[in-house]
């Protein structure tokens, strides 16, 4: 048992709510921003209770934020915790929040969950999560109950767009137009889907590298490599997809790169 579920076992404090597994999922993308100076961010302040939880977790350093679309959440602020009232529904709002609080570290939706609410929240304040910060969105399984605009495969949940992060998380690969490297492919280094939670980790990165290293076994499968210097830049890298697919048209060698 970790020292967040621990806490929630033990809480005779403002009321958490929380499903139990969870638990190992913070403690395995949160554990390293402990005691430092860091600024969290979580949507849906509910009875204050998780507010509480991260205070203990993260220790003094950290900075809390939380955002409620009931105005009687603002009386549950306390030292190191500051509460905004508005809809996350609402971009205005949200871009007026951003120039309130410093760049997010932490970000957790844990508020209304539907799917609009899901979508603008992630589209208004992913930009405004630090490199090396981790966007969370939980609960996700409403993307799977109709009530809330969910459903198996259905258009517009938040489940069915966030599928999209894996495509542009491979972008600096794609051959195709349609997959146009975006500002997610730069910002993004990995995505979790976990059952009721998708977590993206953020790194800044540039186009990926293939290089060759040690002593060929069989090299008279590299030849082709000679003469050729390595390819730098997005450009020259496409070029020479395009060569290779006129080459393998007439069924003659095409260029291997590394």
């Amino acid at each position: 048992m970790n020292d967040l579920e621990k806490y929630f076992e033990k809480n005779e404090k403002r009321l958490i709510s929380k499903w139990t597994h969870y638990f190992d999922i913070y403690e395995r993308h949160f554990s390293r921003f402990r005691n430092r100076e860091i600024v969290i961010l979580e949507i849906g302040v509910f009875q204050g209770g998780s507010l509480q939880m991260w205070k203990d977790y993260f220790g003094d350093k950290a900075k809390i934020y939380g955002v409620d679309i009931n105005p009687r959440c603002k009386e549950l602020e306390e030292e190191n915790i500051k509460i905004f009232i508005g809809s996350q529904s609402d971009r205005k709002f949200l871009r007026e929040l951003k120039k309130q609080i410093p760049p997010i570290d932490i970000l957790i939706d844990d508020g209304g969950h539907t799917m609009v609410q899901q979508i603008v929240s992630y589209e208004e304040l992913f930009d405004h999560v630090k490199e090396n910060g981790v966007y969370l969105c939980e609960d996700v399984h409403t993307s799977y109950r109709v009530r809330l605009g969910g459903g198996h495969k259905r258009r517009g949940t938040f489940i069915e767009y966030s599928k999209n992060f894996i495509d542009q998380l491979n972008a600096f690969h794609s051959e195709q137009s349609s997959l146009p490297v975006s500002n997610f492919t730069r910002t993004a280094d990995s995505v979790h889907f976990y059952d009721s939670m998708v977590i993206v980790e953020k790194r800044n990165r540039e186009m990926p590298k293939q290089v060759l290293k040690g002593v060929p076994s069989f090299p008279e499968n590299i030849k082709k490599n000679k003469g050729i210097k390595k390819i730098k830049g997005r450009m020259q890298y496409l070029f020479l997809l395009r060569i290779n697919k006129v080459l393998r048209f007439f069924r003659l060698p095409g260029f291997i790169w590394r």
